[in-house]
């Protein structure tokens, strides 16, 4: 029998930049730190919004009920981390992190983000105006995808 009939093949795409960009700024941890983890839980909040943003990196436009297929031919393994499947991006998981994230408060979420971004790449904020920084941070991370 040949090798190459044990080969499975997955792809990552442009996913993977975005995701080492995502893991760069610490986006999963800040995420975490605000929202919390329960051990029992097999994703975390952080990496459900990880998906949520690969996801939409992905030009899909589908239902939450379908948003595993999306994952289905990718290396979620390698963009999450060992012994994360598919299956685990349910539409109910997803919904009660989406409705803890608008609890906690999108625009407090978005600067901590934003801090740690601008901390990252060495932003100077000495004399800069916040939504101007939120404004530049944003362009920059559209430029970033594009």
């Amino acid at each position: 029998m040949s090798q190459l009939a044990n080969i499975e093949v997955q792809t990552i795409n442009h996913l993977g930049i975005i995701a080492g960009i995502i893991d760069e700024i610490g986006i999963v941890e800040i995420i975490n730190e605000q929202l919390g983890v329960k051990p029992q839980e097999k994703l975390n909040s952080g990496l459900i919004v990880k998906s949520i943003i690969l996801n939409a990196m992905g030009f899909v436009s589908r239902p939450l009920y379908l948003f595993p297929q999306f994952f289905n031919d990718k290396a979620t393994e390698h963009l999450f981390g060992e012994g994360i499947y598919p299956d685990y991006f349910n539409d109910d998981k997803i919904g009660r992190v989406m409705d803890k994230l608008y609890k906690f408060g999108l625009d407090k979420i978005f600067l901590a983000i934003t801090l740690a971004a601008c901390k990252k790449y060495g932003v100077d904020q000495t004399y800069s105006h916040k939504e101007l920084n939120l404004n530049l941070f944003t362009r920059r991370l559209c430029y970033l995808s594009n």
